[in-house]
Order: structure tokens, then C-alpha cells, then sequence
């Protein structure tokens, strides 16, 4: 009796998670908690890093199997969930974390939902002000070209070598929406580099921005001048008309984004109103959960499997391309901060030191702590001297410019190489 007791308490015990860690899971699981830690007792981004550590944990508990894909898309299937519908993931044994990201991120609903919550969120006067700071958000793309040359020459396909590149906009969903589109099997790496480097922001972005003369950092700007009503109303309908026509496959991104702050601005009903209050918390709350949730359970070894399969490389071979997009997504994002810092220098000269070149650094998409980073950096010259506002203009023109980055970079590479 008591042997059989011993041995039913040893086989317990080998079937928990405690005996079936291998060192991969133990890797993501301690990157996990060091995520949750840093949203938690350091205050890094609470809202983004909370959920994607918390999706890295419960994503690599050892047979819990949360984010594994269905066994028969092992078995029959080597194109990825091209054909899958969402009954062959369920009847197949798909966990409910993969069957998340099935149904919000394979399908592209989260990223353009999440544009639309963007929209009501944004206010865009300050860009419409001072519409020269479209240029600073244009130059603040710098990373995203680089970037992608720099991975082309290290052997990664175009396709891959674009959704790297666009880590360097700063801006998470549209890099979860140019993955999906180009290279799927790398949405974990990709993802996860985003989010991170856009919750670095306050680290990463200040020693580039040190960089200019004090002189220069000190400049004070009037600030914007008081837009119409009128003309923050008309801003998102010609956004949306100009912007796509010229670049047709940033429509759905642009198209979400105008229709947000349009009805932000056209508030002058209840309806619209409550419509606007809704996408910019409620619906905006719950996406960023079920987003960043599924985005941490991208990085399980279940899908690492999954996706290095899909690549035909080794489990070893997929980590360490992970290790170089990680790295290519920090050069990404300090090469467009670098960029749009220039042109901030050269707006300088060209304005006789009335525009201060911190407000370059704000070009990146990562709204609004780029611009609450600038003014930072500006009251460590002044206390007194606030850009907050000046610097709001290249940052909401940063997101309109790395959402066309991505639309011309998805039709590049889908007509030319037909990758789809």
C-alpha cells in the first residue's frame, strides 16, 4: 500500500510543470517576470509591459499548453493558418492564447481597432499649427530604411527585412499589422522588440538628444497658434482621402486613424460623441489587453516551434534571428530618433534658432512619450522653457509617416515578390 502511494506521488510530481521546464521556457518565463517587474515596481510602461509579461508566463508553463497550435497543423500543414478556420483550431486542440492570436492578430483586427482608438485619442492641432513638422515625422523614418538595409545584408528575405525595419517607427500595432502582412512566423520577435524599445523610450531617446549643442536644446518656441474648429475637422478626411490614394495599401491603417478623430472632432452630436468617449477608453482598454496578452504569448516555445517549422530552420536557428531582430529594432529606433534629430539641427539653422531640435526626437510614433521626453530634456536647460506642445507636431506626424512607411512597403514587396 505504501509503495503504491510513493509511486503515485513520484508520478504526480513528474507530470507537473516543475519536471518538464526545458531551458527555453525557463528563458521566456524569467524575461516574463522581469517585464511584469519592470511595469510593476519601476512604473516602465505599466500599460503595454504588464500584459505582454504576463502573456510570456502563463504562454511558457510547462504543460499547461496555453499557446500551443493544434497538433494537425503540425502534422498536415506547412504554410502557416493559410486555409485554417477557427473549427479546425478548436477541434484540433489549439490552446485558448493561440486561438487569440488567431482571431485577433492573424485576421489584422486588434492593430487597425487600436488605430481607431488612436484616432479619438489624438488631437492633431498642434501638427495642423505647424504643418513643417510633417517633416521632422518624415525624417524620423530614417530607422526604418536603415533598419531593413542593414538585415537585407545580413541574409534575412525582404519580406523580413521590411518588418524589422518598421520596429524603427516606434509604433507597435503597425508593426503587427506589417508582419502579419509580410512574415507572420516572425510576429513574436518582431512584436515584442516594438514594444519593448517603445516602452524605453525615456532611456533610449535622451542620450541621442543630449547630443546637440546646449545652446540649441535651450531654444524657446511660441507656441502653435489656435487651429479652427473647422480645420481640425476637415484634417482627418483629407488625410484619409490624400494619404491613401497615394499610398493604397496604408488605407486600412490610415482609414482607422481618420475615422477615430473624426469622430473626435465632429462631437457636436450625443451619438459621435459617445462613440469617440468609447474608442478612446472603454474599446481601447480592452483591446490593449487582449493585444498585449496575445503579443507575450507569441514568445512560447510552443509557437517558436510552430513558427520555426513554418521557416524550415531549427528551433536554435529561430532564436537567434530573434537575437538579431531584437538588436536590429534598438539600431531601428536610434537611427530614426537620429534622423529626426538632424533635421531638427537643420530646421534650427533654417528658421535662424527659432525652432528647438529636440522636438525631432518626437518624430517617432511613440505618442505621447516621445514629446513628453523632449519637454524633459528641454527643462534640464530651462525649467521655465516648455515645447510640450511644439513637440506634439512631429508626433502624431510620426505615426501618419510610419503608417505610410508600412503601406509602401507592403505593396513593394507583395507586387514585386509576391509574397502575400
Amino acid at each position: 500500500m505504501l509503495d503504491m502511494l510513493a509511486d503515485s506521488i513520484v508520478k504526480f510530481f513528474l507530470h507537473t510543470g516543475i519536471f518538464n521546464f526545458d531551458i527555453y521556457q525557463l528563458l521566456f518565463l524569467a524575461i516574463g517576470i522581469v517585464l511584469i517587474y519592470l511595469a510593476v515596481v519601476k512604473r516602465i510602461e505599466p500599460l503595454l509591459l504588464t500584459g505582454i509579461g504576463t502573456g510570456m508566463v502563463l504562454a511558457n508553463i510547462p504543460m499547461a499548453g496555453l499557446a500551443s497550435p493544434p497538433t494537425t497543423l503540425f502534422q498536415t500543414n506547412t504554410t502557416g493558418l493559410a486555409g485554417i478556420t477557427l473549427n479546425d483550431l478548436v477541434n484540433g486542440g489549439a490552446g485558448p492564447l493561440f486561438i487569440l492570436y488567431y482571431i485577433f492578430i492573424q485576421t489584422e483586427l486588434v492593430p487597425l481597432f487600436i488605430f481607431l482608438g488612436l484616432g479619438a485619442l489624438t488631437d492633431f492641432r498642434p501638427l495642423i499649427a505647424q504643418p513643417y513638422t510633417f517633416i521632422l515625422g518624415a525624417a524620423a523614418q530614417l530607422g526604418v530604411f536603415v533598419a531593413m538595409l542593414g538585415t537585407l545584408l545580413l541574409g534575412f528575405h525582404l519580406n523580413e527585412a521590411a518588418s524589422i525595419g518598421i520596429i524603427g517607427g516606434a509604433d507597435g500595432p503597425t508593426t503587427i499589422y506589417t508582419t502579419i502582412k509580410l512574415a507572420p512566423y516572425i510576429l513574436g520577435p518582431t512584436a515584442l522588440a516594438a514594444y519593448t524599445y517603445m516602452s524605453l523610450v525615456p532611456i533610449i531617446q535622451p542620450p541621442i538628444i543630449r547630443l546637440l549643442p546646449k545652446k540649441h536644446r535651450a531654444v524657446r518656441m511660441k507656441p502653435p497658434r489656435q487651429v479652427h474648429p473647422l480645420e481640425a475637422l476637415m484634417f482627418p478626411i483629407l488625410l484619409m482621402v490624400v494619404a491613401t490614394i497615394f499610398v493604397p495599401k496604408a488605407t486600412p491603417l490610415i482609414g482607422m486613424l481618420a475615422l477615430g478623430n473624426l469622430f473626435r472632432e465632429s462631437g457636436i452630436t450625443e451619438v459621435v460623441e459617445r462613440l469617440s468617449k468609447t474608442a478612446a477608453n472603454e474599446f481601447m482598454n480592452i483591446l490593449t489587453i487582449l493585444l498585449t496578452i496575445t503579443v507575450g504569448s507569441t514568445m512560447s516555445m510552443d509557437m517558436v516551434r510552430f513558427f520555426s517549422k513554418q521557416m524550415g530552420i531549427t528551433i536554435h536557428e529561430f532564436l537567434l534571428k530573434f537575437a538579431i531582430i531584437f538588436i536590429w529594432g534598438l539600431l531601428a529606433f536610434a537611427f530614426s530618433t537620429i534622423g529626426g534629430v538632424i533635421f531638427g539641427e537643420i530646421m534650427y539653422f533654417a528658421t535662424k534658432g527659432k525652432v528647438n531640435p529636440i522636438i525631432g526626437a518626437a518624430g517617432v510614433s511613440a505618442v505621447p512619450m516621445s514629446a513628453r521626453v523632449c519637454q524633459r530634456e528641454a527643462q534640464r536647460i530651462d525649467p521655465t522653457n516648455f515645447i510640450l506642445m511644439n513637440a506634439m507636431g512631429p508626433n502624431v506626424a510620426g505615426v501618419i509617416g510610419t503608417a505610410t512607411a508600412a503601406g509602401i512597403y507592403i505593396d513593394f514587396v507583395q507586387r514585386f515578390y509576391g509574397w502575400t
